[in-house]
């Protein structure tokens, strides 16, 4: 029986609830996960300073593969720590419509975004140079752009869609240009693959008003955050939305990743069973494509989606099930697929 080591990042609220969920449908699966188990949490990163997070990146270089679930933000920003510790270049958030879901919103949504996972206006909150003036300093740089590019262009070719690049290219024409620049030299290398340019505020009207005209979109760090919560709200919540982030050797090749739900951590349900597994489950099939088992992967993925579309959910999208009710009804419909 094949056995994989995968370091697992414990949080805050509902996290220790999707854990068991991650843990159940583990027991299911036709091969062994071995899990390592990181404290996040809090009040052990208050206890223990920076040393936790030396640990942290320590076990996920050495393992390579992590599964994370919500942290609070307080002091810092964990997620933000990580990505600087483990050099993550790149975010994907995949985001597809989800039959059984009710929405404001009619149409079919099949995208999967990819943004740089640095710079932008992330690195820097800025400091008043006056009582009514404030300033910040915004980065982009080539390489994890042309990380981000190439993903895009790779992912798209297994899905046989388009890959559009997007940023303000037109108004920050130093930073976004720089984007654009190495995107469209990437896109060299992919000539089978459509590709195209959009600014970013017109993409937005774009997937809304016409979502079946994208399939890969890949943009600078703010613009993903942004544009991957609108997409999520347009299939129903943020909540049901995972992510997958990368980080590279000097090769190009992923050498660390790490999954987990998008969504937070939903203090007012923790330790109630109520919360919605949906992304954690995700993202978890995610994980077990990337380190192979693709049938497990299509396998989970299929039976979460199935389960909805038959009713059979949680009571935040509709439904009547817990978190552990929904949990093992995946898993029955997971083993069915499998065999």
């Amino acid at each position: 029986m094949s056995r994989y080591t995968i370091v697992e990042l414990h949080g805050d609220g509902i996290a220790r609830e999707l854990s068991q969920s991650v843990h159940t449908v583990a027991e299911a699966l036709p091969f062994e996960l071995d899990f390592v188990p990181v404290d996040l949490s809090d009040q052990n990163r208050e206890a223990r300073g920076d040393v936790i997070y030396d640990e942290t990146e320590a076990a996920m270089r050495r393992h390579g593969t992590s599964m994370k679930y919500p942290t609070a933000t307080t002091r810092e920003s964990p997620n933000r720590v990580i990505r600087e510790r483990c050099n993550f270049a790149v975010i994907h958030r995949p985001v597809h419509t989800i039959p059984g879901i009710q929405t404001n919103f009619s149409k079919t949504i099949d995208l999967d975004i990819i943004r740089i996972a640095t710079g932008g206006t992330y690195e820097d909150a800025g400091r008043r140079i006056n009582r009514d003036t404030a300033v910040s300093i915004r980065t982009i740089e080539r390489r994890p752009s042309v990380l981000a590019a190439r993903f895009a262009f790779r992912l798209a070719q297994l899905r046989g869609t388009n890959v559009i690049a997007t940023s303000k290219y037109t108004i920050q024409q130093a930073t976004d240009g720089l984007f654009q620049e190495a995107a469209r030299l990437v896109a060299q290398d992919y000539p089978a693959t459509e590709f195209r340019e959009e600014l970013f505020d017109a993409l937005l009207a774009g997937v809304i008003m016409r979502p079946e005209r994208y399939g890969v979109i890949v943009c600078p760090n703010e613009y993903g955050d942004f544009l991957s919560d609108m997409a999520y709200g347009l299939i129903g919540s943020i909540g049901l939305g995972d992510s997958a982030s990368y980080g590279f050797n000097e090769s190009g090749e992923v050498s660390v990743a790490m999954f987990d739900p998008a969504g937070g951590t939903a203090p007012d349900i923790a330790g109630q069973n109520k919360a919605n597994p949906t992304a954690v489950l995700m993202a978890m099939a995610n994980m077990l494509r990337h380190i192979g088992e693709v049938p497990a992967s299509k396998a989970l993925r299929g039976a979460v989606l199935a389960s909805i579309e038959a009713g059979e959910k949680t009571a935040d999208i509709g439904g009547q099930l817990s978190l552990s009710a929904f949990t093992e009804v995946v898993i029955g419909r997971m083993k069915d697929a499998l065999g």
